[in-house]
């Protein structure tokens, strides 16, 4: 087994691993009202990990790009439409879903096998960009919908307490 494999079995677990905590940390953090800080905070702390770019072994092509950030559209997509939210107490709160681990179970199970599929052709440090970029893009826009709906909360509120005459 050469040191490619052994990392490629390494990121698959820890990806698993990640999955898990991913939903204890959804349900923990459902218990707490939706915040501005809570909706930009994620994307900029996993904005850092672009630094990987600056190494030549994880840069990609421009098709490589677009393939990522499609897939990281179609992703959010899911996440976007399974979101709900919910009013309490005159804060939002994002509603816990039964869907989020299936969701979340699929979409590892969908990157483990496209990362067995793309690793025949790509280096591994190109995968890794790749799905570091898919997961961004995923997040991004995932967020940008919280902010909306958190945007449009805030609104309604203000408007309630103030109603126009």
């Amino acid at each position: 087994m050469n040191i490619e494999s052994i990392l490629f079995v390494a990121a698959s677990i820890m990806a698993v691993v990640m999955g898990i905590a991913a939903v204890f940390v959804r349900q923990k953090a459902a218990k707490r009202p939706l915040t501005m800080a809570k909706v930009v905070i994620p994307p900029v702390m996993m904005s850092t990990g672009a630094l990987m770019y600056v190494f030549p072994y994880f840069r990609l092509t421009p098709f490589e790009i677009m393939e990522a950030t499609v897939m990281g559209l179609l992703f959010s997509i899911v996440l976007v439409m399974t979101t709900r939210y919910e009013e309490k107490g005159g804060a939002l709160y994002v509603k816990q879903s039964r869907m989020f681990p299936v969701i979340l179970v699929v979409l590892l199970v969908l990157r483990i096998i496209l990362k067995t599929v793309l690793s025949m052709s790509i280096s591994p440090g190109e995968i890794g960009g790749m799905f570091f970029l898919l997961a961004f893009v995923m997040i991004v826009i995932w967020r940008l919908s919280m902010f909306i709906h958190l945007q449009a909360f805030k609104k309604q509120q203000i408007n309630e307490v103030s109603p126009r005459s």
